[in-house]
């Protein structure tokens, strides 16, 4: 029996160091993952914000030429329009 004891006793020590290596390998990947989540998420909210930004620029911007140069406004987006009913009819 002893010698059933001591197997027992061997394998369990075993089977209990190899479950501790797996958990901590796996502790260790699951933190670097979320670590690397964490450092992708930040930098999309920073370019979130630098798009934001971009476009209250650019549409403050483009208000400001349209309030300041109507007649040419107009006459851009007539040509811009004429173009595009061209392009899409010839498709």
């Amino acid at each position: 029996m002893k010698n059933v004891d001591t197997v027992v006793e061997t394998v369990t020590d075993f089977t209990n160091g190899t479950v501790d290596k797996a958990s901590k390998a796996t502790n260790e990947a699951v933190g670097k993952a979320s670590k690397a989540t964490r450092e992708i998420a930040d930098k999309m909210g920073e370019k979130g914000e630098q798009l934001r930004t971009a476009e209250q620029r650019l549409l403050k911007e483009t208000t400001e030429y349209v309030r300041d140069n109507p007649i040419t406004s107009v006459g851009i987006a007539l040509g811009v329009g004429f173009l595009l009913s061209k392009w899409f009819n010839n498709r």
